[in-house]
């Protein structure tokens, strides 16, 4: 069934991947539209604030209008946090605070200050306060989930180390949120193979591209390398590495110390592999290309077939219509000579025939056999026999 939906992917045009914003460039950790983050000073709650509840690591305010989102999301926030344990092999340390509010009016209202969300974010995170800010309205969406396990992802890296390259943060947050998995993601790798348009990480450390498709390329790819990465080095390889870049040494040494190896190597790995797992070989190989065929054989027989009997049904039109046309002439001519035979033989020569016939005053055309006279005429009726 994924092949089926990407052959379908590949014929409309790619969008640019985004899951925590409506348009614009998608949220980095510690960071809200490029700006940096407030700094760390003690603040009070919002005014909105209408009450908390509480769970072993996280601390959740709402207001009036989301009590019953808020209490919700208590109930399952803390096993999101333990699958991030199972993937990085470490926790980040404290309690983090997690503000829900109802409405966008609301949402802008529990930022912190000097740190409003942008118009496009629909969630925001501040990782080094440990607090995110959601809305209410888009938790209870089809992607709302997706949204809170991408900034608990930027949290958890923002408390883990200081700093981490960007394909790392972004390809983590989706690997963590399974969004690496979705059909977007294949589709968009697919494209790359076979344009021979992978970019390099060097290149994706601080910069993103421009242009919509190469985007998408650039996350997709960062969530496969990092999925890679998690699936050869385990929970352990993991979390050396977010111990190594912990100590502030830069990423591609502790990339090495952490994996034994260094990143220009495993990136030459996992390249070597990408026909084989997004080329087209995959296609040809799976029993849903074949699915996908008989599906596309069987809609062309039913349009042919369509066409054909549109076709007959044409033809059959236009023979009635010329049948008709002739039965009518044929009646037409039967009609001329049935009139031609009423006319005397000398006067159906235009040159016998009068040119006018008179008929004279006196003349009255006689009454034809067993007429019925009018009863108002006058004229006298012979006495009837009397039988004595």
């Amino acid at each position: 069934m994924r092949h089926l939906l990407l052959l379908l992917l590949l014929l409309l045009p790619p969008r640019v991947w985004a899951q925590e914003e409506v348009v614009g460039p998608r949220l980095e950790a510690g960071h809200a539209q490029g700006r940096v983050e407030p700094a760390l000073v003690p603040t009070a709650p919002p005014e909105l604030v209408a009450g908390a509840v509480d769970t072993p690591r996280f601390h959740i305010l709402y207001t009036a209008r989301s009590q019953e989102a808020s209490r919700q999301l208590a109930s399952g926030i803390e096993s999101i946090r333990d699958a991030f344990v199972s993937v990085l092999g470490r926790d980040w340390p404290g309690t983090t605070e997690v503000r829900v509010g109802m409405g966008r009016e609301e949402f802008e209202a529990l930022a912190l200050p000097g740190g409003e969300p942008p118009g496009w974010a629909v969630a925001l995170a501040y990782p080094s306060h440990r607090i995110i800010l959601l809305n209410a309205q888009t938790l209870a969406g089809p992607e709302g989930q997706v949204t809170l396990r991408h900034e608990l992802a930027h949290v958890a890296l923002g408390q883990l180390a200081p700093r981490w390259p960007r394909w790392f943060q972004e390809g983590l947050a989706q690997h963590l949120t399974g969004e690496n998995l979705s059909m977007t993601h294949y589709a968009a790798l697919f494209r790359a193979v076979a344009q021979e348009k992978v970019f390099r990480f060097e290149h994706l450390a601080e910069e993103w591209p421009d242009l919509p498709t190469d985007v998408e390329i650039a996350y997709a790819q960062s969530a496969a390398f990092v999925a890679w990465l998690s699936s050869h080095y385990g929970p352990e390889g993991m979390g050396r590495l977010v111990d190594e870049v912990a100590t502030g040494q830069p990423f591609e040494q502790a990339f090495g110390k952490a994996f034994h190896t260094s990143l220009w190597v495993e990136e030459q790995a996992w390249r070597e592999g990408l026909a084989a797992r997004y080329g087209w070989l995959p296609l040809t190989t799976s029993t849903s290309l074949l699915w996908l065929l008989i599906i596309v054989l069987g809609a062309a027989a039913y349009l042919r077939l369509r066409t054909i009997k549109e076709q007959r049904l044409l033809e059959m039109d236009e023979r009635e219509a010329a049948e008709e046309a002739a039965m009518r002439e044929a009646l037409e001519a039967e009609l001329a000579q049935q009139r031609a035979a009423l006319v005397p033989p000398d006067l159906a020569s235009p040159a016998n025939a009068p040119e006018t016939l008179e008929i004279p005053e006196w003349y009255e055309p006689a009454s034809p056999p067993g007429a019925e006279r009018d009863e108002d005429e006058e004229t006298p009726r012979p006495a009837k026999p009397t039988v004595h």
